[in-house]
């Protein structure tokens, strides 16, 4: 299973839709198989992909806490100071900030490509970084897009929870995608395609609980001075 042997796609180019529709509902390993051997495989389309995905999501989600912001802001009293003013502050902060926030989520996403990539390699994985961003985009692009347009159900009142439970349960069906795409890739076992995404975000969360646990060893002797009737 294994060793299944990779399809390239026919010589006609596949439309980006084509891609993403494939990744998204062909949940199969021989799917990633044949995006990876794909001639199309370019590291820089699939962060292309990832930033104006990322660029939509990050509009359309300003575009919700603006609205809850001029809500909050109403509901406080401040409707006609400042309440009436944010919808339109924000749109401003979305529109010039979105492609920052784009522009560090894709450095993020190659990052998060390369260390997994560099993780299968020590499992014995023969696949590519580039193999691995253009499968990982083709999950990770769409679901962004889509991500943006279930956070702007997300807002509507007594409905809104729904659309977040829908969210979620899509993170777990993106998730288990991104295993099928490294196993794809690299060609080996379930396990190391599980170890390979998740190590990374387990020594991270373990150096950030290092971090914090640091932190507040450094600053309990400065809390116990200022908070004498803090327990030991």
């Amino acid at each position: 299973m294994n060793d299944i042997p990779g399809t390239p796609f026919p010589e006609s180019k596949p439309s980006v839709f084509q891609v993403w529709m494939k990744a998204l509902t062909k949940p199969y390993e021989q799917t990633f198989v044949e995006l990876a051997s794909s001639p199309n495989v370019n590291a820089t389309t699939a962060y292309l992909w990832v930033f104006v995905a990322s660029i939509i999501q990050f509009f359309l989600t300003a575009l919700v806490q603006s609205r809850l912001f001029g809500t909050y802001m109403n509901q406080l009293g401040f409707g006609n100071d400042f309440g009436g003013r944010s919808p339109v502050f924000m749109l401003v902060i979305a529109i010039c900030g979105a492609p920052i926030l784009a522009a560090i989520s894709t450095l993020f996403f190659a990052l998060s490509v390369f260390v997994v990539q560099w993780i299968a390699k020590m499992f014995g994985g023969r696949g590519t970084s580039d193999q691995l961003a253009y499968t990982m985009a083709a999950i990770v692009a769409p679901y962004s897009i889509i991500a943006g347009i279930i956070t702007l159900f997300s807002a509507i009142p007594y409905v809104g929870l729904c659309f977040s439970a829908i969210l979620s349960i899509a993170g777990i069906y993106v998730f288990v995608l991104q295993v099928m795409a490294v196993k794809g890739v690299n060609q080996f076992g379930w396990g190391a395609a599980i170890g390979s995404l998740l190590i990374p975000g387990l020594v991270i969360a373990f150096l950030c609980a290092c971090l914090i646990g640091g932190s507040f060893a450094a600053l309990y002797p400065m809390m116990r001075s200022t908070m004498p009737n803090i327990a030991p």
